[in-house]
């Protein structure tokens, strides 16, 4: 059953010109997709029109999560410097009317899902660029979303930061399993988290096609050596390879 779904929609900007489309994606509940393709292709275009937070200039949105059941990751935190960790992560939860000590012991139990117990007090200040992204996650997370959308939220981390983040993030996905769309440039990124990577031409971006993962997620341990790892990465370079040369 389709959850959300972007129909031939298109994405035209004031002086800019079209940013996006015609472009199509179908979600089903639980699913974990990747979108990967070049920069300024209209990638986080699609994300924001899948979060409610633009329109289309042309074709439709369908959405089946109510307000309050989607949550989007940032490249960036987008922490409120002035508040602790606790205080960010129940922040939603507050905003939507759960009184402030349900909502703080709710954030307390989402920092200790993503590894972040004994840091509630902390500012972003204090906290390293991947304890930043935990406290974004927690966040996210704690209104137990059936929609996950994540922009590119490793781009500024380390490899082995990234790596870390991308099981804890599927780890936390196994829970509930929300639908997931994963914006990244990565392509081994993008098949190590989605059960399906959709490869975008270059702007006005169009899908230029879909890849199917076949390995259970969350990912056992050792996947990147499979050789149905390296194989899918290659399937997927070569199609955005493909239509980076068309373009």
């Amino acid at each position: 059953m389709t959850f959300a779904a972007l129909d031939e929609v298109e994405v035209d900007y004031p002086n800019r010109g079209k940013a996006l489309g015609p472009f199509s994606l179908a979600l089903e509940h639980g699913q974990i997709t990747a979108l990967v393709g070049p920069s300024g292709c209209g990638k986080s275009t699609a994300l924001r029109l899948l979060g409610g937070l633009e329109q289309p200039t042309r074709g439709r949105v369908t959405r089946a999560a109510e307000r309050g059941e989607t949550s989007v990751v940032f490249q960036s935190p987008t922490l409120a410097p002035w508040l602790s960790a606790q205080a960010n992560v129940a922040l939603p939860l507050e905003l939507s009317g759960v009184a402030r000590p349900a909502a703080r012991a709710r954030a307390a139990e989402a920092l200790a899902r993503v590894g972040l117990s004994g840091a509630e007090t902390a500012r972003p200040a204090q906290l390293s660029g991947g304890m930043a992204m935990r406290v974004s996650l927690a966040r996210a997370l704690v209104t137990n979303p059936r929609l996950l959308l994540l922009d590119e939220p490793f781009a500024a981390l380390d490899e082995i930061t990234r790596r870390a983040l991308a099981d804890d993030v599927l780890s936390l996905w196994a829970g509930a399993q929300p639908a997931v769309v994963f914006v990244t440039h990565s392509v081994e990124e993008a098949v190590y988290m989605a059960s399906r990577v959709i490869v975008m031409s270059r702007g006005p971006g169009r899908s230029l096609g879909e890849t199917v993962v076949e390995a259970p997620l969350p990912r056992p341990a050792g996947f990147r050596t499979t050789p149905v790892f390296r194989e899918t990465v290659e399937q997927v370079s070569m199609r955005l390879a493909q239509g980076m040369a068309a373009a």
